[in-house]
């Protein structure tokens, strides 16, 4: 298992930029008790549907907030007031910024050393998306959002947890500068392939025919930041849409989750429509448990051996970079990487592929 230190990615272990950490129908069964980026959080839903994330310990006597299920205010249903969290151990009360805000035994004022931190985080396509940022900035862009999650004629996804891997994230966006495995590893061998970087995001244009599923297969994929992939997808004229996000949990562990957007014949949704997207989703995940297999047993690449029609690895981890260094020096990074990007002698995107880009924020 490889670290951040280990692709000397810069003075922070973990990246700045948005994560999912729960699926939102995860939080109606109550608060949940989290860990990402080495660290514990509270999550729940406060009673305005209002999301909050707190780190996770009393600073009373250091009761995880959100873990206890046993507890008298948890059982009865108690310990969620308005948008604030009661501590199951003495009841100390936190409000959604983190300041103690009622200690039902104590008459005076709340001690303000008291407060713990709150963090950003918001409801995104059936995802609680986190802010995390080692210098504690303000998010410095929006998460992505597909405009088609509205639209009464797709099917919304359901997550696939797939739990932990032990690997560095790193690799995992290495796919994005990836043009050579695409054949061998999904069956799909470019016929075209382009890199472009626009600051904190990562595009990925390709195309090429897909055995596996017997038709053309045109794509353009994005990450909006390091953890959070989508992909517009065009499987011989069917539009669909894929998510993959990757969070840390420690140094060099991963939590990932998948999700895939379908279009439906009918309005209200029919159970076939329903059960048609679902099967969408388990053949885009069958394709992504591809690479999760291959991470699963491969060594880390600290230094890969790369080859000039590889795909620009090196300007992709160049790219990468910027979320673990600090925000000032961000910049470094982009005005390197920013721009167009191609594989020598290898064909670029025609301006027949462009219709796949009409309508998405990237």
């Amino acid at each position: 298992m490889a670290l951040a230190a280990d692709y000397k990615l810069g003075p922070h272990t973990f990246p700045r930029g948005w994560f999912i950490v729960a699926e939102a129908n995860e939080l109606d069964a109550g608060p949940k008790a989290v860990r990402f980026f080495g660290n514990d959080f509270a999550l729940y839903r406060g009673e305005s549907g209002r999301v909050v994330m707190l780190d996770a310990y009393c600073a009373h006597m250091g009761t995880h907030i959100a873990a206890s299920k046993s507890a008298e205010i948890v059982a009865t249903d108690k310990q969620i007031e308005g948008d604030s969290i009661r501590c199951p151990y003495h009841g100390w009360r936190y409000a959604p910024d983190g300041q103690v805000d009622d200690i039902p035994y104590h008459d005076g004022p709340c001690p303000k050393s008291a407060a713990i931190k709150s963090y950003e985080v918001r409801e995104v396509m059936g995802c609680i998306m986190m802010w995390h940022d080692p210098e504690g900035n303000l998010p410095s862009y929006d998460p992505p959002f597909l405009t088609e999650w509205d639209d009464p004629a797709w099917v919304r996804w359901e997550l696939d947890h797939l739990g932990t891997i032990d690997i560095h994230p790193q690799e995992i966006l290495d796919n994005m500068a990836d043009c050579a495995h695409l054949g061998p590893t999904h069956g799909a061998p470019c016929e075209y392939f382009e890199n472009e970087f626009r600051n904190h995001v990562v595009i990925q244009r390709q195309g090429g025919f897909h055995h596996t599923y017997g038709c053309y297969l045109s794509s353009i994929t994005w990450y909006t930041g390091p953890g959070i992939l989508l992909s517009k997808q065009d499987f011989g004229g069917a539009i669909t849409y894929e998510l993959i996000a990757n969070t840390p949990v420690e140094d060099g562990v991963t939590r990932v989750w998948h999700a895939a957007l379908a279009k439906a014949q009918n309005i209200p949704h029919s159970a076939e429509d329903i059960a048609a997207a679902k099967e969408v989703q388990a053949g885009a995940l069958h394709a992504f448990s591809a690479d999760f297999d291959v991470w699963k047993h491969k060594r880390p690449a600290i230094r890969i051996m790369q080859l000039k029609a590889d795909g620009p690895f090196n300007l992709n981890r160049k790219w990468y970079k910027q979320f673990y260094d600090t925000l000032d020096n961000s910049t470094i990074y982009t005005d390197e990487s920013n721009g167009i990007h191609q594989i020598p002698n290898f064909p670029a995107p025609s301006k027949d592929a462009q219709y796949l880009e009409e309508g998405l924020k990237l």
